[in-house]
């Protein structure tokens, strides 16, 4: 028999982008039961549903395990009461039980009144200040001994996102990653939204800005020449990369090869393997790539483009890194501050062949971000998709065939 119940309320599209039946669902799942006590369904596409539903458990434990479990879809507690807050005990300690942010929209109540979560990304706390009205996100490092952070789960609001109405490849409810869908359609409709956000960007508006984070691979397959193009034409405004990509693009323009391999002649050339570390050392002795670029050492390529453009270059490195290149971030949490500090105002974010780079901008970004995500490996656009946003693409291809296709649907003539 079920002894403790508990009523939560779910509004918004919550049947066709099939929020209502997960709820159900999950619930069933993990053992609890539930009764529809009042349903009131929208009579059009923008009209609103609404349901209020008696979640009932076999215990106060198991009941809170799946009120939890349902909050992401948008389920709330009828009876809302205050957010609880707790001072954090030290500089980089958050309290315990603290709430964990999703990359959903988010609302904590204050004073009787909800007030929106700033900033949000996964996997974060959240910071109250209840004089002001005002919450926003913060890192497990950069808390303060004092801070008033969000415990528990009371009083907070998870927003569920909506299906869009663009009837693009944005639309689809949950994107299923397979090698063998047609790849066509896709990228152009993906080139119509960066046709649609480039001129939102050179008007000056909000949210128009274009991502992507890239790894090596765009260089070794031969998506060079496509992404300096994309980044010439506007089309794309930030770059997030390791040290990696930047070493062997400048590679290519200053020996012809990439990791040691010449493009044209198609083979490994003797002592290639030593070209990476001679563009590295080059471009360390020059002082800045921007330095390389503008003194005209380095002429071509997606390094020289992001210079010409004044694209926001964000180089994240890691243990393996040769060098590294003048720039590239080598504190991690450094890097993820500075990538962090990029994304407002991005309103789509292409990741493109860096299984690293695509996780970690994956979890930087608010679920209102559309993302495509591109590689050859299946594992990492699945990975992606599946991050709860009905805006999540995945392809299966390499990454030059992307770039070149998505360049030439956009005019380009490679």
């Amino acid at each position: 028999m079920m002894h403790d119940q508990e009523t939560v309320l779910l509004q918004g599209h919550i049947i066709d982008s099939l929020i209502l039946a997960k709820v159900l669902d999950t619930i069933l799942m993990m053992g609890g039961t539930f009764d529809i006590q009042d349903m009131q369904i929208g009579k059009t596409r923008e009209e609103p549903s609404r349901a209020r539903i008696v979640v009932q458990a076999s215990s106060a434990k198991l009941l809170s395990e799946i009120l939890h479990a349902i909050q992401p879809h948008g389920a709330s507690v009828e009876n809302e009461r205050d957010c609880r807050l707790a001072a954090a005990p030290a500089d980089g300690i958050f309290p315990d039980e603290f709430y964990a942010t999703t990359h959903l929209p988010t609302q904590v109540r204050v004073h009787d009144q909800w007030v929106e979560v700033e900033g949000i990304e996964m996997d974060l706390g959240i910071l109250v200040d209840s004089v002001r009205l005002t919450s926003r996100t913060v890192p497990m490092g950069e808390v303060q001994q004092g801070d008033q952070v969000v415990i528990g789960r009371d009083g907070v609001r998870v927003i569920p996102l909506q299906r869009p109405r663009d009837r693009d490849v944005f639309s689809f409810m949950e994107s299923q990653v397979s090698s063998e869908r047609p790849h066509g359609h896709i990228i152009s409709d993906i080139a119509k939204r960066l046709v649609q956000l480039r001129t939102g960007f050179r008007e000056g508006k909000a949210g128009n800005k274009v991502l992507l984070a890239g790894g090596p691979a765009i260089v070794h397959a031969g998506g060079r020449e496509a992404l300096a193009w994309l980044i010439d034409e506007e089309f794309i405004h930030v770059l997030f990369c390791g040290n990696a990509l930047p070493a062997h693009d400048m590679e290519l323009d200053l020996y012809g090869t990439s990791l040691g391999y010449r493009h044209a002649a198609g083979r490994v050339v003797p002592h290639g393997h030593e070209h990476h570390l001679r563009t590295i050392n080059r471009i360390r002795a020059i002082g800045s790539i921007e330095a390389a670029v503008t003194s005209g050492v380095v002429k071509t390529g997606i390094m020289a483009a992001c210079v010409r453009r004044g694209t926001d270059v964000v180089m994240a490195g890691t243990i393996r890194d040769d060098g590294p290149l003048p720039g590239v971030i080598t504190d991690s949490l450094e890097a993820q501050a500075a990538m962090r500090r990029a994304i407002p105002g991005v309103g789509l974010a292409l990741l493109v062949a860096s299984t690293l780079h695509a996780v970690a901008t994956g979890n930087l970004l608010p679920a209102t971000i559309p993302s495509v995500c591109v590689d050859v490996n299946p594992a990492v656009p699945t990975k992606l998709a599946d991050r709860g946003s009905f805006q999540a693409v995945g392809l299966v291809m390499d990454a030059a065939s992307f770039l070149r296709e998505l360049a030439r649907e956009l005019g380009a003539h490679l």
